[in-house]
């Protein structure tokens, strides 16, 4: 399927307006969790950087990842299709997982370092889990400039290596190190083709596809960052790792997905 194909799809979400509406509930009666950075309020956030919660310290119990029937799953948002730029993981896993992401977000940052090799390891490699991101945005022009980068190297099979790369240690880059230069040279010291990434990087196509992610996180009601659906489980924040094994390992012994 093309790339075309697969923008023209996501317009076909608006076919369950109930479930988004459901999830929509959900995640903003979450936003306010520990651990995730929340969409910034131009009348009184003077900076993203505001609106950051502290991490939290124990893991919540699997009760407060939050199911109902009127709930979206990842069996609704996942495309699952091989040559989509921003996953990782088959197609055919056991299970979906749906990352809503911004890359000037720090807990997401904190995220990719401490959770993401983990499920990596233990689910991806194994067949088990298929993750997909979904960059939404919203902390402005220089979270879009690095998910087209992103999206680019994506292109190029790179994506996985280039979004550690855009969270070096665990930490967010600034917005001077998200310009279009210096995604350029993280792209060059990389080894990708930089001709192509840059090309890449604004095609009508990458637009599209950019602006389509973030436009699935606005309709599900995507509140703070990061935002993720497992299965059938919604979890916000950078939750501790045992909250995903916990949710992962539940859902692959009793396949719903």
């Amino acid at each position: 399927m093309s790339k075309t194909a697969r923008v023209g799809r996501r317009g076909r979400r608006w076919f369950i307006p109930a479930a988004i509406v459901g999830l929509a509930l959900v995640l903003i009666a979450l936003s306010f969790s520990s651990g995730n950075d929340t969409v910034p309020n131009a009348a009184t956030s003077p900076a993203p950087s505001s609106t950051e919660a502290s991490p939290p310290t124990t893991p919540p119990s699997p009760g407060t990842s939050s199911k109902g029937s009127n709930q979206p799953t990842a069996t609704d948002l996942a495309r699952r299709q091989a040559n989509d730029p921003l996953a990782i993981g088959r197609p055919d896993a056991s299970l979906a997982m749906v990352v809503y992401s911004d890359y000037q977000c720090g807990y997401c940052a904190l995220w990719s370092e401490k959770t993401l090799p983990t499920l990596v390891s233990k689910y991806v490699d194994a067949g088990l889990l298929r993750i997909e991101w979904r960059d939404v945005n919203i902390f402005g022009p220089a979270s879009e400039r690095a998910a087209r980068a992103s999206y680019a190297a994506g292109l190029q099979g790179q994506f996985e290596s280039y979004h550690h790369s855009l969270f070096p240690a665990g930490a967010k880059r600034s917005e001077a190190e998200l310009s279009d230069e210096a995604l350029f040279e993280l792209a060059a010291g990389l080894g990708l083709d930089t001709e192509r990434f840059r090309a890449d990087m604004n095609t009508p196509e990458t637009l599209a596809a950019i602006g389509a992610n973030a436009q699935e996180g606005r309709e599900i009601g995507v509140q703070s960052t990061p935002s993720f659906i497992v299965g059938a489980d919604v979890i916000v924040g950078a939750q501790p790792t045992e909250s995903f094994i916990a949710s992962i390992d539940a859902q692959l012994a009793s396949p719903t997905q």
